[in-house]
């Protein structure tokens, strides 16, 4: 049994940073994918990003380029680098593991965080 929990979240004015990070209990990280997630309220969970157990990344198309993904399994930790950041980005980011093929889906994964709260304001 795998055991996540998110940190970093918080207030932020629109274009700028924040950093996210998930750590990891209880199993083998370096054997999972790990996927952010985020939900706003009124709207369905939407992907944002995922570094496979090599470190390989994908991310959504609404965050390329300004976000990213990495994981230090040494740490069993994966971190959300959020930069330039929207309004439309205000969300609950929850991260997950997995043993995943394509990594975009939350149905793929058995694993979540409770969330942290990112606000973006103007």
């Amino acid at each position: 049994q795998v055991q996540l929990e998110e940190s970093g979240g918080g207030l932020v004015q629109a274009g700028g940073s924040l950093r996210l990070s998930c750590a990891a209990s209880g199993g083998t990280f370096s054997n999972y994918a790990m996927g952010w997630f985020r939900q706003a309220p009124g709207k369905e969970r939407e992907f944002v990003a995922v570094a496979s157990w090599s470190g390989s990344t994908y991310y959504a198309d609404s965050v390329k380029g300004r976000f990213t993904i990495s994981r230090d399994n040494a740490k069993n930790t994966v971190y959300l680098q959020m930069n330039r950041l929207k309004l439309e980005d205000t969300a609950v980011y929850s991260c997950a593991a997995g043993v995943v093929v394509y990594g975009n889906n939350f149905r793929e994964y058995d694993y979540w965080g409770q969330g942290t709260q990112v606000t973006v304001s103007s």
